[in-house]
């Protein structure tokens, strides 16, 4: 967008602008606001101001058309060899405007918030949907906020100091080498966003949220002679501060890092071949995430890409298995009062016993397919296009006891940890790479393994599922979901289950 006319937009007193740079500027006292029902005065403009804008976007034959308000401060510090490696401070801000016109979508975006350049992405967002010109007002706003407040944090997590920080990432420093003199290495990383943003649509609804989002991340390289090996461990979520010190927790995490690298040490060649194989609980649950979640966001059924496509009431898993998406759980990572289109987040039935249930959708989606709207249309930022994604996903917990699911297996693979992984959508085949696995020898769990890859079909591996542990676990908080350029932060959890065959790739011989 153009630069603003110093005519058109005299300098502004004290706009959300104003109070994000507080943060850089000490000596400033203005402080970010927490209340969870941000208005458009925080964005240093008037309701009228946004509705003049999306009176543009909505006109003739354009069915729905919404601005999305975004300002930002992100913190990140990060360790590396004991010192400091880098400390970074950013602001960002501006706006969204969509245009849906049937299937069209005009979008455009202006980091400027100037009136002017809000009508002129308004326009262009109309142009792009192949809508004319014409008269269709906008509806009288009515303003509502959340219903729901899933992250009640006292304080932005902008107040955290730097120091605060620095003291945090030397604490894991020496506890991760503390942990085992053959730990050479370690890197650590402390990020926080403080987000506010506000959704007006062509309907008249006028609703926002503030979103906090915290994560620490640790990885610790450990050493025996020329064997090197590699462990990663963290958590967080939308809190605050005080949970990454209450009860060690930080610390905690940074033995764990520790204990997995030194674990590896000890690691034999991955077995080869087609065997049971036994998740565990927690993180493992993004082999779910990726190789049955996506498959069951609503664009790609839609378009018919998607191996879970018209297969609503049918059966598409073992009986054992119920899978749902629920970003309605306080703090965690995944979870929102509310959706980036203004929507509340709602806990979604995608498999029921086997069956198929539903689907993850966003508004456009919703009305395309005549199917409910789930709270599930996200964004990474004003810059970017809503799309359906999933919030915090997971498999409810079954009746077996996870070591009795262990004692069943005669010889095969125990899945503790998963590191990066692809998917096609389409087929619904997928690769992961185990970042901690171990061999299940006369129904026991014996020697770590290294270079453990899982090999399956999404829709398949679900039918093999024949035991599900009592002991259901989300993860940390770490997850970040990538699709189509924009990443979203996201939870998984399983409870340990057993996969009756599939096909494991190493390079050892079963």
């Amino acid at each position: 967008m153009p630069d603003v006319d110093p005519e058109i937009a005299p300098i502004r007193k004290m706009g959300y602008t104003d109070f994000l740079l507080a943060f850089i500027n000490p000596q400033c006292s203005t402080s970010i606001a927490t209340s969870m029902t941000p208005s458009p005065s925080d964005f240093d403009l008037q309701e009228q101001d946004i509705l003049q804008a999306l009176n543009k976007a909505k006109v003739r034959d354009v069915d729905y058309a919404d601005m999305y308000l975004e300002s930002s401060v992100t913190d990140s510090v990060s360790m590396e060899e004991s010192l400091v490696k880098r400390a970074v401070k950013s602001v960002a801000q501006g706006a969204g405007i969509r245009a849906v016109a049937g299937e069209r979508t005009g979008f455009a975006y202006s980091d400027d918030l100037s009136v002017r350049d809000l009508v002129q992405a308004a326009e262009t967002a109309r142009y792009i949907a192949e809508s004319p010109q014409g008269d269709n007002p906008v509806a009288v706003t009515h303003r509502t906020g959340p219903s729901q407040n899933l992250y009640p944090l006292t304080q932005p997590l902008t107040d955290i100091t730097t120091e605060a920080r620095v003291d945090l990432l030397n604490q894991i420093d020496v506890e991760a080498r503390r942990y085992d003199p053959r730990i050479k290495k370690v890197m650590a990383s402390f990020n926080t966003e403080q987000k506010i943003f506000l959704v007006m649509n062509s309907e008249g609804q006028l609703v926002g949220d503030v979103q906090p989002l915290a994560r620490l991340q640790i990885t610790c390289i450990a050493e025996d002679g020329a064997n090197r090996q590699v462990g990663s461990f963290g958590g967080g979520g939308r809190v605050g501060f005080s949970f990454f010190v209450e009860n060690g927790r930080a610390l905690e995490f940074a033995r764990e890092a520790a204990r997995q690298a030194i674990v590896n040490l000890d690691a034999v060649d991955a077995p080869a071949g087609t065997m049971p194989v036994v998740l565990g609980g927690g993180w493992p649950g993004i082999l779910l995430h990726e190789a049955i979640g996506h498959g069951l966001e609503a664009d790609f059924n839609r378009r018919k890409t998607s191996a879970f496509s018209d297969l609503i009431g049918q059966s598409v898993g073992s009986e054992l298995c119920t899978i749902v998406d629920d970003g309605t759980l306080p703090f965690r990572r995944g979870s929102m009062n509310i959706d980036d289109e203004g929507t509340p987040t709602s806990r979604t039935m995608l498999i029921e016993k086997g069956i198929l249930r539903g689907y993850i959708t966003d508004r456009l989606n919703a009305r395309l397919m005549g199917i409910p709207l789930t709270g599930n249309g996200r964004r990474e930022d004003f810059r970017s296009i809503v799309l359906p994604r999933m919030t915090n996903t997971f498999m409810l917990a079954g009746e077996s006891d996870p070591q009795d699911i262990i004692r069943s297996v005669k010889k095969g693979l125990y899945a503790a940890s998963f590191g990066g992984g692809q998917v096609d959508i389409t087929s619904g085949k997928f690769v992961f790479s185990a970042s901690e696995a171990y061999l299940i020898e006369d129904g026991k769990i014996t020697k770590p393994v290294k270079g453990a890859t899982l090999i399956g079909n999404g829709p398949d591996v679900l039918k093999k599922v024949s035991m599900v542990g009592h002991d259901m676990k989300l993860d940390e908080g770490i997850g970040t979901c990538g699709k189509e350029g924009q990443s979203v932060p996201v939870g998984v959890g399983l409870p340990t289950i057993k996969i009756d065959e599939m096909t494991v790739g190493g390079t050892a011989t079963a």
